[in-house]
């Protein structure tokens, strides 16, 4: 899909997703002190709002003007200050920050391989890498995510691909669905050495 795409989907409805954080998100971020982070492919920025609201120095990049400027007017309905850049991660950099987050982006390995090598090379010194999305099982085992096995995420290809990294959890965990038998997530937390 492309940003017309996702800015349609986004017009359709008040919130697309939760306002909530990800469960995953929330369980795995809660203890780390706040610093920098970077939100990759926030979509409205559920997870960069609650972020904020913890105390990070947030920017959350989309490419769905939509999603961002409902991001932008719940962020300042609660009064947190979220950095909010529009922009295509075919070719977007991210800054070096103490958290590098990607949840839930499912695109054609072409496009995830750069993506993913650049999340990595933004994470500090000292900071972390967190991937949360529909794990490749999930297309038998589980429900909802994308039906296209390319873009769904492997465990062992996303551990491979974390270069200097410390993997600190890398695990295949459920999320309960309503109404539909558990989603199965991919989730790796990682960190590079220093600070």
């Amino acid at each position: 899909m492309d940003a017309e795409s996702w800015n349609r989907r986004y017009a359709e409805s008040e919130l697309v997703w939760s306002a909530d954080p990800n469960r995953f998100v929330a369980a795995e971020l809660t203890d780390l002190p706040p610093g920098s982070a970077v939100d990759l492919a926030a979509g409205e920025g559920r997870n960069a709002l609650w972020l904020a609201g913890v105390g990070w120095r947030v920017t959350a990049v989309d490419f769905s003007e939509i999603a961002l400027d409902k991001g932008r007017r719940i962020a300042e309905s609660r009064g947190l200050d979220v950095t909010w850049v529009r922009a295509d991660l075919a070719d977007y950099q991210p800054p070096t920050a103490d958290l590098v987050l990607i949840a839930y982006l499912h695109v054609p390995p072409a496009l995830w391989q750069p993506v993913l090598r650049r999340a990595v090379s933004a994470v500090a010194p000292g900071g972390t890498l967190l991937l949360v999305g529909h794990d490749s099982t999930n297309l038998a085992e589980g429900s909802g995510g994308p039906q296209d096995l390319e873009r769904l995420w492997s465990l062992d290809a996303l551990v491979a691909s974390l270069g200097d990294l410390v993997v600190r959890r890398a695990e295949r965990v459920r999320r309960p669905v309503e109404g539909a038998r558990d989603a199965i997530d991919t989730l790796v937390r990682a960190e590079r050495p220093g600070a």
